[in-house]
């Protein structure tokens, strides 16, 4: 059996020689930036993939997020999650927002809806929940506890994509949903999100925000941002979307082979599917429980690792145990105490669309021969 190295991702890419042929007519037109050709028929193409009605896309999936807030004109606190990737919580910081750290629940490592009306203070303006794994969070009761007290919700969809429940898209719940397109993701456009709204009239607020601000020639309406798409990765993203059902079929058939594998093993927990979701297979998150499963997480992590098979502990650390975040009395970990247990317990076992029956086999091997 070889030895190669397993990674815990890789990139969906294009055909070359098609991605070529669609650089020289980027070439030909001269147009490389700024809502060209390739980039408004990205922006159409998802809506219809999405089955959502507005789609922004931006040149990278941390810009959504910083812009949503921007266009929502959210302020003072906002109630999210510590168990996520950082980019959810520094994109409130960056816009001069506190947050607010609430405790997820064990069966989608979602926001915990029971936590979330106890911390609405005053200063509270929004929600940020995120769809963590891909796993859609309670979006109805997150929406009623929203409309009960007037706030916002933004979804942190980065894990997302194509995620359905009961045939309606996830990321049409909330305000505004936002995506990421980085390279590790199900589908991406090497770096790249997009932000999903409901009306017109939004999109253009977003549009204009994405472009520093400018309406036409000589008008401002706002402080934007530059968070335009170019040309290349938009014909990049138009190549993949061919091709991303197909990747997450393959994602699929990985992830029953882990299940089949792995199920019964003390101390070894993962997520099944969810009835009526049409689930994307972004991660796979396995949760270790040592007194039973006879090693601690870590351990088992560096004994993958050993064996040129890579995991990763993803959320490990928790975002409320950064530096920038651990003064905030939200931080603090008996406020979190299903978040601080997980995050000590998960490895994200390799998940995409690459892996062999050989790789399967050597990943399973480290595990159940330890």
């Amino acid at each position: 059996m070889d030895n190669k190295q397993i990674t815990v991702t890789a990139p969906l890419l294009p055909d070359l020689d098609e991605f070529n042929r669609m650089l020289k007519d980027i070439w030909a037109s001269k147009w490389i930036t700024n809502n060209g050709e390739f980039h408004q028929q990205l922006e159409k193409e998802l809506c219809a993939y999405l089955k959502v009605p507005y789609i922004s896309v931006f040149t990278n999936g941390t810009l959504p997020l910083l812009t949503a807030l921007q266009a929502l004109r959210v302020t003072g606190e906002v109630i999210t999650t510590p168990y996520s990737f950082v980019a959810t919580t520094h994109s409130l910081w960056w816009n001069g927002i506190r947050p607010v750290f609430v405790d997820i629940e064990e069966s989608t490592c979602g926001i915990d809806p029971d936590k979330i009306e106890a911390a609405i203070t005053p200063k509270t303006t929004a929600i940020m929940p995120v769809h963590c794994y891909g796993k859609p969070c309670d979006t109805k009761r997150i929406q009623a506890i929203a409309d009960k007290y007037g706030l916002k919700v933004i979804y942190d969809a980065a894990h997302a994509f194509g995620v359905e429940v009961n045939g309606e898209s996830i990321l049409n719940a909330g305000d505004i949903s936002t995506l990421s397109f980085h390279a590790t993701k199900v589908y991406n456009t090497i770096e790249g999100g997009a932000m999903v709204l409901h009306d017109e009239a939004m999109k253009k607020r977003v549009d204009y925000l994405k472009n520093f601000g400018f309406a036409n020639e000589t008008t401002v309406v706002a402080p934007g941002i530059n968070g335009k798409m170019d040309e290349i990765r938009a014909a990049y993203g138009l190549m993949n979307l061919r091709q991303v059902d197909a990747a997450i079929a393959a994602r699929q058939k990985a992830a029953q082979l882990y299940r089949k594998e792995l199920k019964g093993i003390p101390g070894l927990r993962f997520f099944e599917d969810m009835p009526g979701v049409r689930h994307n297979y972004s991660y796979f998150p396995i949760f270790i429980k040592a007194d039973e499963f006879g090693m601690t997480r870590d351990e088992l992590y560096f004994k993958m690792k050993e064996q040129n098979v890579l995991g990763r502990r993803y959320f490990y650390p928790l975002i409320s145990e950064f530096s920038t975040y651990r003064g905030l009395p939200s931080a603090a970990p008996d406020n979190l105490p299903v978040a601080t247990r997980i995050a000590n317990e998960v490895i994200c076992l390799p998940m995409h669309h690459e892996l062999s029956e050989n790789d399967l086999e050597r990943i399973l091997n480290c595990i159940k021969n330890r």
